[in-house]
């Protein structure tokens, strides 16, 4: 691989500075830069952990709130019943995930920690909830409170449900 030259150097610094200038277009590439780790270093642990992000995720959730339903798992870590199933799953086959029966209704099936799992999900050296902490602590916790607040605001924005062209339509209408 070849060395950039100055004039490459030169032309990506004026790019970043022209996206630094519409913050929310800076602030969409550092979401896209850490969704990329995140999906990197998820590779890396199923490697090298022998769980993915997702699924260390998973076991973490139910091993401090034990019991739960899948709907209610889903909800909680804000993923797709469809994604959760696959993560189950996979989790189920590994061992690390037990699947029973709900005493109070049999219809539904509570998810469980397995001692498998629970030795799975203590391990920390090596996964991204270890970059993470790193990267929190080196910062002051109310610089970490507004981090939270900008990404469940962003997070809220984006599941708020979109107008349809109609709408926006007669409202542009209307302004006319």
């Amino acid at each position: 691989m070849t060395e950039p030259t100055a004039a490459n150097r030169n032309d990506a610094g004026r790019k970043r500075a022209q996206v630094k200038s519409d913050p929310a277009l800076h602030f969409l590439g550092l979401l896209w830069e850490v969704h990329h780790g995140l999906q990197k270093h998820s590779k890396r642990m199923e490697r090298e952990v022998g769980l993915t992000g997702p699924q260390r995720l998973v076991l973490r959730f139910l091993d401090a709130t034990p019991g739960m339903i899948a709907g209610d798992l889903a909800a909680a870590l804000h993923l797709d019943a469809s994604t959760l199933t696959g993560i189950v799953r996979r989790l189920v086959r590994a061992g690390n995930l037990r699947r029973t029966a709900d005493p109070h209704d049999r219809r539904r099936f509570l998810l469980v920690v397995t001692l498998r799992g629970r030795a799975a999900s203590g391990k920390r050296a090596g996964t991204i909830e270890e970059r993470v902490s790193a990267a929190l602590a080196q910062l002051p916790a109310a610089h970490t409170a507004l981090a939270e607040k900008a990404l469940e605001l962003i997070a809220r924005e984006l599941h708020r449900p979109l107008e349809s062209r109609a709408a926006r339509g007669d409202r542009a209408a209307s302004k006319t």
